[in-house]
């Protein structure tokens, strides 16, 4: 993927939230159903339990709605909503235009299915809406793959999950916060993970982990190179919630340090395109990330996708101050 080209209009987030569902089942519900341990999840998957309910547009309201509150942005001053989900309510029409009602916005609003990596990309895609012109974005990242999940299946029934997260952009003056970014696909892995309309999620574990291993290390030093950075100068990693030895020898390969990492796997599974947006939510709500920090967001899917994106936290400007948002 090409550089960001110099005076290209940036934005920073200023607002963020996220919905996770009611009912938890943990690994010992589990073991009620399939043949599996907590003990065997959690070596495996670093996953202890997972939230599971709602629907695509009632989770993308609820979080849409906690972003732009905390934003403090006018409804009528968004742009556009784009929403990424590989699980929307309805093959038609799109779930982005029916959370678009709901939270009383007036704009464009359309969905993004690229699996795990979809918000990533949703997250360019809304970079580069500002810089031809727009001014705010709401970006949603939800999936609810319980409905699309074999429970009977020990393969995968540990993995899934269900959730949302969301941020807000606003355009600024001067470069912004994004620094660099990657968007890459495979499609002859499609084989590996994916699901017929009307059918459930089918997954060679196996060659998923060996392939995502790769692309998403492939993705991040692209993403970095882009920037101009270096993995050391890197503050925080958000990574999609996968699998924790998936980040584990990722993050190995890339050289970072997990003490860097954004972890919310453990109490949430794999939420697909919710994944990294609930990681960063975390992160910054417990005070993680401070002004000027490098983050790292990164992620594979299936397609096969890869996605990442170097954030410098709060924006940047020539003079080191602090970008002034637009009106």
């Amino acid at each position: 993927m090409p550089a960001i080209p110099p005076n290209v209009r940036g934005a920073v987030i200023t607002g963020w939230g996220s919905a996770l569902p009611l009912k938890v089942i943990t690994n010992h519900d589990l073991e009620q159903t399939i043949d599996t341990s907590h003990d065997w999840i959690v070596d495996r998957t670093g996953i202890h339990q997972r939230h599971v309910g709602g629907s695509t547009v009632g989770l993308s309201v609820e979080s849409g709605r906690a972003t732009l509150e905390m934003s403090g942005v006018e409804l009528s001053s968004i742009d556009a909503l784009v929403l990424a989900t590989t699980t929307p309510d309805r093959v038609v029409p799109a779930s982005a235009a029916t959370v678009q009602h709901q939270l009383g916005l007036s704009c464009g609003a359309y969905d993004v299915n690229a699996a795990c990596s979809g918000f990533v990309y949703a997250l360019v895609q809304a970079h580069g809406m500002i810089a031809m012109g727009a001014k705010k974005v709401l970006v949603i990242g939800t999936d609810t793959l319980a409905r699309i999940t074999d429970w009977t299946d020990r393969n995968t029934a540990i993995l899934f999950a269900d959730g949302s997260a969301a941020v807000v952009l606003e355009a600024v003056e001067g470069h912004g916060q994004l620094l660099g970014w990657d968007l890459d696909a495979d499609g002859a892995a499609e084989k590996f993970l994916y699901s017929e309309v009307g059918g459930l999620i089918q997954m060679d574990g196996k060659e998923v982990f060996r392939r995502a291993v790769r692309i998403m290390v492939d993705s991040a030093t692209k993403s970095m190179n882009h920037a101009g950075i270096t993995a050391d100068e890197v503050a925080l990693v958000v990574p999609h919630q996968a699998n924790i030895r998936i980040i584990q020898a990722s993050l190995d390969r890339l050289g970072l340090p997990m003490e860097k990492t954004a972890l919310v796997l453990h109490r949430t599974g794999n939420t697909s395109s919710a994944s990294i947006p609930l990681a960063l939510a975390d992160a910054l709500d417990n005070g993680r990330v401070k002004k000027g920090d490098l983050v790292l967001l990164v992620g594979f899917g299936a397609g096969m996708t890869a996605a990442s994106a170097v954030l410098r936290w709060g924006g940047t400007t020539a003079d080191g101050a602090d970008p002034a948002v637009l009106p």
